[in-house]
Formats: C-alpha cells, structure tokens, sequence
C-alpha cells in the first residue's frame, strides 16, 4: 500500500449526539490524524441534514486549523453552485492566509440537499449548469489573475489555494482532466463508475499551471478492528445507521426492522452503496486497502470511517494508520 491516505470526516451526528458533540469529535480525530500521519481531512457541505454538522464548510476547517499544526485541511467539498465564486474565495483565501500551505479546496456541482433546501439556499435549477465557468473565476480570483476587471479578492488574490474536482460521474472526470486538476472519486457512496470515470481523466488529462500530470484521490469506507467478528459487527450497525438516515423520514429503525430493510430493494441501494469497503482485522484492512488501490488507479486514499461508534471509529484510523506504515 504505502500510499498517501486522508479522511473524509462526514461530521456526523449520532445517535443521542448534539452537532456540538460532532463538532468535538472531528478536532478530536483530526488531532489524533495529524499524530498519525494522514495527509489531509475534508469537510463535506451538506444542509438541512439533521445527522451532520459541516454545513458551514469554512468556519469547520477553520476550527479544526487552529487546534492544528500541519495536516492539511479542507473542503470535500464546496459545492460551488450554492454560492458565488468571489465569497469562495474569499473565504478560502482567508483561510490560507491564515494557515498558509494547509488549506484546499475541493469543488462539486450537486446541490447537497433535497430540492427544498436548494430553494431556502436561493440557489436556481440551473445554477450547475455554468459549474464549469464557476470554477475559471474562482480560480482566477485565487491565482491573482481575475476573469472579471476589477474585482479582486481579499484576501484570496495570490493564495493560489490548489483545487480539486469532486466527482461521482463521467462529468467531473472531464472536466477535471479538461482543466488539468486533481480529480477525486466519491466511490464511497457511489462506486459504480469508478473505474470509467478514472480511465477518462486518465486519457484526456491536460497539464495546467497547477498539475503537470493526473493526480487521482479515490474514496473508500474502512472499518479496522482487533478482530474479525468486531469490525462485521460495527459494519452492520453502521448499514442499519445508513437505513435509518436514508430511509426512515425521521424515524429510526429497530435492528430487527433495518435487517429486514436491507434485504429489500431500496436496502440493497444502499449495501450496494457500500461497495468499497474495508472490513476486517488489520491484515484483511492491508489487504483489501492494497487491492483497491490498484483497482482505481489510485495516487491518494481518502477513507470514511463510518463506525457509529466514536471509539471504534478513532480505532479504525489507528489501525489503518498501522498497517500502512507496514507496507
């Protein structure tokens, strides 16, 4: 394996959790990360989601920063439709100013909400539509060299904060290869074009001022235990977590109740969701972890570790943190 790893930390509320106890559990996993060596965390934006917290990308990263020394920290991601460029980066680029060398910034195009919440973000049908001449603007604003005559931003200008194209379809792997940006691969949640998608912007990638050649970070869900039978058990609680946040329209599931789910159809979506998935004890973790890696063509692993359970979850990173140094 051996290969740079990171974590995508959802920000997730658990059961009997306040958004303050998420809040105090993502500083606590980023500072044991920065112990262990991961590269990077990022921050998803979602809202109007009752079970996570990182609604507001930016004050997050800016927290977690300044509890931080040196793992890099950012957005996985913005979801750049919902807001104007200039705002982005200006918020960006003050968070760099701020932590110079420690900040990116992934972008997506999907709304993070259900329709209603896209109308409460005063954000139109149509806003994804013009995603990729949102992208050039922002960029200009960071790289010093702004696309509107004028206008600047400030801070931001200059900060060349470095950009990442977020995906989990053959859009983002075009338009990440057209741009020549890095492009990660949200095949955590959805692994079916993985491999396409990496293929294309493999082939058509283009050399930019930022990259001189691909750069994939492919996403996957880890759950490392002592044992076998411990990482399985966590493994189901957290299918019957997802069946509840998915399915249950604020209602939560009896174990028995969610078993049952997950063998129906909309169940299966969301075992099969869950595709990519490293569980086990620490040499099946390796295992599985080394094989994936070479299945999506992988320069950077970006792991979710979505044990329900905040000290299986902290040990899943410490085991997987392990093992890579093994390899």
């Amino acid at each position: 394996m051996a290969l740079p790893l990171s974590i995508l930390d959802l920000a997730h509320i658990g059961e009997g959790e306040t958004a303050r106890d998420s809040l105090t559990a993502s500083l606590t996993l980023a500072q044991r990360a920065e112990e262990l060596g991961y590269r990077r965390i990022w921050y998803a934006e979602h809202h109007n989601m009752a079970s996570i917290a990182s609604s507001a990308t930016s004050v997050l990263i800016a927290h977690i920063a300044a509890h931080t020394t040196t793992i890099r920290l950012g957005a996985g991601g913005v979801m750049l439709p919902n807001h104007a460029p200039l705002t982005i980066a200006e918020q960006f680029g003050t968070l760099e100013t701020l932590h110079p060398g420690r900040i990116d910034l992934g972008l997506g195009r999907a709304p993070g909400s259900d329709q209603q919440t896209m109308r409460a973000l005063r954000r139109t049908p149509s806003a994804a539509d013009t995603f990729p001449q949102d992208v050039l603007e922002l960029q200009g604003y960071l790289t010093g060299e702004s696309r509107i005559p004028g206008v600047d931003a400030t801070p931001g200008k200059g900060t060349d904060v470095p950009l990442y194209i977020l995906g989990s379809s053959l859009f983002g792997a075009q338009l990440a290869a057209a741009l020549g940006l890095p492009y990660a691969f949200a095949s955590h949640f959805a692994p079916t074009a993985l491999e396409e998608a990496v293929a294309i912007y493999r082939r058509d990638f283009k050399p930019s001022a930022q990259l001189d050649r691909p750069y994939v970070i492919a996403a996957l869900n880890v759950i490392a235990a002592d044992t076998t039978e411990e990482a399985q058990r966590q493994f189901l609680d957290s299918k019957r977590f997802r069946v509840s946040r998915f399915l249950g329209r604020g209602r939560t599931f009896t174990p028995e109740e969610a078993d049952m789910i997950l063998e129906s159809p909309a169940g299966q979506q969301i075992v099969q969701m869950a595709r990519y998935s490293a569980v086990g004890n620490p040499d099946e973790v390796r295992d599985y972890v080394t094989w994936f890696a070479g299945h999506a063509q992988a320069d950077e692993l970006i792991v979710v570790f979505p044990a329900p359970d905040r000290k299986a979850w902290l040990r899943s990173a410490e085991l997987l943190a392990q093992v890579n140094d093994q390899a």
